[in-house]
């Protein structure tokens, strides 16, 4: 008799990937400037640690939130026993206000279609709960966060079908590609019940453009089906074009009050444009009366704690507060996005121009040995064990081409950044010659077709191959 679960027993949680396997290493060797100097350094952690100065001295300024007390009276036993799944509504009202100024204020967010969560993992699994059952499918255009794997498939068993995209056009969502990955799906038998997009784009680190987002609502509009816009990280777009949300869409298009309008949802959380993953903030916002009272319910497998809605509720509420954060933490983050992109042009490596996000996305594909997912596979392995740099491989993103790599810049100093930068410049330094290039470019010639037809068809089939294993 089996004892576990075939969740519990299954190997369908993505744990093997590449992302995954890189942070295990980081934990066994991890740097530090005095007690470990020569240790890996983490640049596959899309953390925000750029503006912690400015969160630690509004607490010291406003000891009453943070002592959780109001006029000075201690509200402890308050908080303590609060437990309504719906959340706090000066939280709520203080969230959305908060989300339409990271906006411009172009958009306006009602907090009666707002369900808080443990965290954007779990307003995504929610929304999956919500919108598809199982053996049913979402499409996402490649390349995406391989944290997907797990969050939209893990316990839901719904499927993802990937919208392949190239960097001939900058990774950018196209007609074509929509609709092959819609035929891909119905060759698989799977009932496609949506598209979900990050925007800013997680790994690209690129907003995505109003011409798509226009594209994306007349798909959804013409396959009567969902749209899910993941804008976790709209508060970090540091450069132009401007951030636009799918919300602004909607309604310079004059969708309210249609069927579209109730089936475009955004999900958001604190852990990127705040920098506060710990504090397990997510949201999802819906104009669907339905999904908003399904989600609710199910948020109490994932509450947001009452200390924590109270303390930032005080914090968002500070207008000038956030209107400060905003501002100097787009700045930083834009310095330090520099820095990064400098540093690696510097050594020969350029990354994809991009506006947004705590991470670049860096084209090593000249320093492949063939042009080859195991050539990646290779340079990646050299660089985490002999680098001593975790980054995280194009292929654990599901990218189409081999040879692009996530690398964060947000959350270590600056000093750890150059010295980051320093070690890419001798590894380039000490693999490059003459030959090794000479024979590279053969080997690219004559494997990119066999390399591309072998990466796309593991990409399709591979969840389905281990089920049938």
């Amino acid at each position: 008799m089996k004892m576990l679960s075939r969740k519990a027993t299954f190997n369908s949680h993505g744990q093997d990937s590449e992302y995954f396997l890189g942070w295990e290493e980081y934990e066994k060797n991890s740097y530090h400037e005095v007690e470990n100097p020569s240790g890996i350094i983490q640049m596959g952690l899309a953390e925000n640690q750029l503006s912690f100065d400015l969160l630690e001295s509004w607490l010291k300024q406003n000891p009453d939130a943070a002592g959780f007390k109001r006029d000075g009276e201690s509200i402890f036993r308050e908080l303590a026993l609060f437990q309504d799944y719906h959340g706090l509504p000066a939280f709520k009202k203080a969230l959305v206000e908060f989300m339409s100024e990271i906006r411009g204020n172009k958009v306006s967010f009602d907090q009666n279609k707002l369900v808080l969560t443990a965290g954007a993992t779990s307003a995504n699994e929610t929304l999956m709960f919500c919108l598809a059952d199982r053996g049913e499918a979402f499409l996402l255009p490649t390349p995406y966060y391989p944290g997907f794997d797990r969050d939209l498939k893990w316990r839901t068993e719904v499927e993802i079908v990937p919208i392949q995209c190239f960097s001939s056009n900058g990774f950018q969502i196209t007609e074509s590609a929509l609709e092959e990955a819609y035929l891909q799906a119905q060759k698989r038998n799977l009932r496609v019940k949506g598209v979900l997009i990050t925007n800013p784009s997680n790994p690209l680190g690129t907003t995505t453009s109003r011409d798509e987002l226009n594209l994306l609502v007349d798909f959804i509009t013409a396959k009567r089906i969902h749209l899910i816009s993941d804008e976790i990280y709209s508060g970090t777009v540091f450069d132009t074009p401007g951030f636009v949300s799918i919300m602004e869409v909607l309604m310079d298009r004059n969708y309210m009050d249609t069927e579209v309008w109730k089936r475009v949802h955004i999900v958001y959380s604190l852990s990127k444009d705040l920098g506060l993953p710990g504090f397990r903030v997510g949201a999802i916002y819906s104009n669907d009366g339905a999904v908003v009272s399904a989600a609710t319910k199910m948020s109490s497998f994932g509450l947001v704690s009452s200390q924590t809605q109270y303390l930032l509720s005080a914090m968002l509420s500070d207008k000038k507060f956030t209107k400060n954060y905003i501002s100097e933490n787009h700045k930083r983050l834009n310095k330090r996005h520099q820095m990064l992109v400098s540093g690696l042009r510097n050594t020969g490596i350029d990354c994809l121009k991009s506006n947004a996000g705590l991470f670049c996305w860096v084209d090593m594909r000249h320093l492949l040995s063939s042009n080859t997912f195991e050539a990646e596979m290779e340079l990646w392995k050299k660089i985490l064990y002999d680098v001593r740099l975790n980054i995280s491989p194009g292929s654990s993103c599901h990218c189409t081409e081999p040879g692009w790599f996530r690398v964060c810049f947000a959350n270590m100093s600056e000093d750890t950044l150059n010295l980051a930068l320093e070690r890419i410049k001798a590894f380039v330094e000490s693999s490059s010659s003459p030959n090794n290039n000479q024979s590279r470019n053969q080997c690219n010639k004559n494997q990119r077709r066999k390399s591309f037809t072998k990466w796309v068809f593991r990409l399709s089939f591979r969840d389905r191959e281990a089920s049938e294993r």
